[in-house]
């Protein structure tokens, strides 16, 4: 099938990955090119250049000095992204070199102009529901399907829209099962809803040193909890790319998830399994279903004593089970799978409502 692919405006789909959704996207990307269809991906300027794709990237947002001294003007940023998929959009109009269009971004534009473009459209849900995506769903185009990451994020979405539960999945071939080790671990982005201060004394409480790694959005965030807790039992390794984070994961005891919000999916917990790594988390959303079983260990309350509990529990876990479990149901195959046949269906869909 020929796809476009559109992804982040504003984070190259390039290691090291900003975060879960460019290095799900750089993963779904490959497969697809694999399995032999043409991808045409739209993202940030320094995405991977060898990725075996055409690329569109976006124009760099100019504004003179006399536009910016507008005290009622949006941030820059916010501009860069809606002019990025605005343009992206009015080119996509009329055009009929793809099968299909896969609105793997979290922006609002590529919804809220879905019918202008005579191409189904799958969107990928990677979040719960936010005011400026759940308000351009009422604008969608009728040739526009969705994908849930979790059937925790499909219910979340139900009031709105109807989608087809696609789990992420991980590169069980990429992330292999590791040795273990004596510490814990913690990977993600260095934000409040992560929580990773809880994470380190949630390890600390439990007796158990941990190592954290990801990079740092909030940098006020970062000095003011996570910085302070930092020592002999709690280091920070740093913006990691895959190997070095594979190594990690999967040189560590259990895997600590604290995530703050209703995680749409979870996928450092599936990577983690994947390497065999026991997951301890909080129960928030996705996770629910990736931390099943005697992989790992949830919380049952959402406190620093439960987790360090959940913690001491999930390290007697088989890392063998873990990473079996992931391999039969957490794999990328099969998330590029389900997207396969969801594309197909949109296509069919999509001619009888175009000759209509």
């Amino acid at each position: 099938m020929r796809i476009c692919l559109i992804a982040s405006s504003r984070f190259p789909i390039n290691q090291p990955f900003a975060g879960g959704l460019e290095s799900f996207t750089h993963a779904v990307l490959k497969e697809l090119v694999s399995r032999g269809h043409s991808v045409t991906l739209f993202a940030a300027p320094g995405s991977d250049p060898d990725l075996d794709v055409e690329m569109i990237v976006p124009e760099v947002l100019r504004l003179s000095e006399a536009a910016r001294l507008d005290v009622s003007a949006m941030p820059t940023e916010w501009m860069r992204q809606h002019h990025a998929y605005l343009d992206l959009m009015l080119g996509l109009a009329g055009q009929t070199e793809f099968d299909v269009i896969h609105n793997n971004s979290l922006h609002h534009l590529p919804l809220a102009l879905s019918s202008m473009v005579r191409t189904p459209i799958v969107t990928t849900l990677h979040t719960p529901p936010t005011p400026w995506l759940e308000s351009a769903v009422v604008f969608r185009a009728p040739t526009t399907f969705f994908a849930a990451v979790s059937s925790a994020t499909a219910r979340a979405w139900s009031h709105a829209v109807e989608s087809t539960v696609i789990s992420n999945g991980v590169d069980t071939n990429l992330w292999d099962a590791g040795p273990g080790g004596p510490a814990c671990v913690w990977t993600g982005r260095m934000v409040p809803e992560k929580a990773p201060h809880v994470a380190i004394d949630a390890a600390r409480a439990a007796g158990f040193q941990i190592a954290l790694a990801g990079p740092v959005m909030d940098e006020k965030y970062f000095a003011a909890e996570v910085a302070p807790r930092l020592g002999d039992d709690a280091r920070y390794c740093g913006h990691l790319d895959q190997q070095r984070l594979r190594s990690l994961v999967g040189s560590s005891a259990v895997a600590v998830v604290s995530s703050q919000w209703e995680e749409p999916y979870g996928l450092v917990a599936a990577e983690a399994l994947a390497c065999g790594t026991p997951v301890a988390a909080f129960p928030r959303g996705g996770l629910v279903e990736v931390v099943r079983g005697d992989v790992g260990a949830l919380a049952d309350q959402l406190t620093v004593e439960a987790l360090a509990r959940a913690i001491c529990s999930a390290a007697g876990r088989s890392r063998m089970a873990a990473r079996k479990y992931a391999v039969e149901h957490h794999s990328l195959d099969s998330t590029v799978s389900g997207y396969e046949a969801l594309y197909r269906h949109a296509v069919n869909a999509a001619a009888g409502s175009f000759a209509e």
